[in-house]
């Protein structure tokens, strides 16, 4: 691995993550920060990090080229709401955005993987440094579903399969065999929030699927602490995700914080 690592990083603590693992093996990667998601504190993190706007694509690959990067890590979100907001995209971005018939997760970050890869730069698995952090199949907490859980998580994970094959969204919220909410450009938590504000006070299940061919590279399924604090606050008693796809971050919090609040938390497999 002496080829040069850069960090895409988009929000929350999946860049950090990375950093740290990276750091773990001895590899010291450039940080390259999207301005309007990142947190500031990767700056404490990070030896060498470099801040751009979600628009300045442009400027990106020059800032590559001249470090000399050769693979390139995407962490972090970006949210998907960035596509209505004033952001202004620069020439290299506009003509990308021009030219797509679609614009969801898969083919934006698609066209700017591919825009990466034809000068060069491999985009490599998300996961590479974080194998531990995937979710592993069969029963993650203390409690285990319930009957009536397993159905909805049944239920679930066939209308979630076919929701993340349109590139929609990747979590559903359950109640008694009735699909409550669908996430889509709000994210998991608010997702969940809304199946809570919908449901009276029913019990929920939640729900989320990697897609039916994930690519690692990128829009990788992500859970943390707060889905589980969420969850409690909004009756959601059961967690299913896809074993060997999604990633927990915090994962020992994230199992302890179920376990206290009487979360049963599942990894699937097809």
């Amino acid at each position: 691995m002496n080829e040069k690592f850069a960090i895409i990083a988009g929000n929350g603590r999946f860049p950090f993550l990375v950093l740290e693992a990276a750091h773990d093996r001895g590899i010291d990667p450039l940080v390259v920060a999207i301005k309007e998601e990142a947190f500031p504190e990767l700056a404490e993190s990070a030896r060498e990090v470099e801040w751009l706007s979600l628009g300045e694509v442009s400027k990106l690959l020059e800032l590559l080229a001249a470090r000399s990067v050769k693979k390139v890590i995407l962490a972090g979100q970006v949210k998907h709401v960035q596509l209505f907001s004033s952001i202004k995209p620069d020439g290299v971005l506009h003509r990308v955005l021009q030219g797509m018939h679609r614009k969801n997760t898969d083919a934006l970050i698609g066209a700017f993987v591919r825009m990466l890869e034809a000068r060069g730069i491999r985009v490599v698995d998300s996961t590479l440094f974080l194998k531990p952090l995937l979710a592993t199949a069969g029963l993650l907490t203390k409690r285990a579903p319930d009957p009536s859980e397993r159905a909805d998580i049944a239920y679930g994970r066939e209308i979630a399969k076919k929701i993340a094959g349109l590139d929609i969204g990747q979590t559903i919220v359950v109640a008694d065999r009735a699909c409550v909410a669908i996430e889509a450009m709000e994210g998991t938590d608010a997702a969940i929030e809304r199946a809570a504000a919908l449901s009276n006070g029913k019990r929920l299940v939640i729900v989320k699927v990697s897609k039916p061919k994930q690519d690692m590279r990128f829009d990788v399924p992500v859970v943390g602490v707060n889905t589980i604090r969420v969850m409690s606050r909004s009756n959601a008693r059961a967690l299913a995700v896809d074993a060997e796809r999604t990633l927990l971050f915090e994962r020992e919090q994230l199992i302890e914080e179920a376990n206290r609040a009487g979360i049963a938390v599942v990894g699937m497999k097809d």
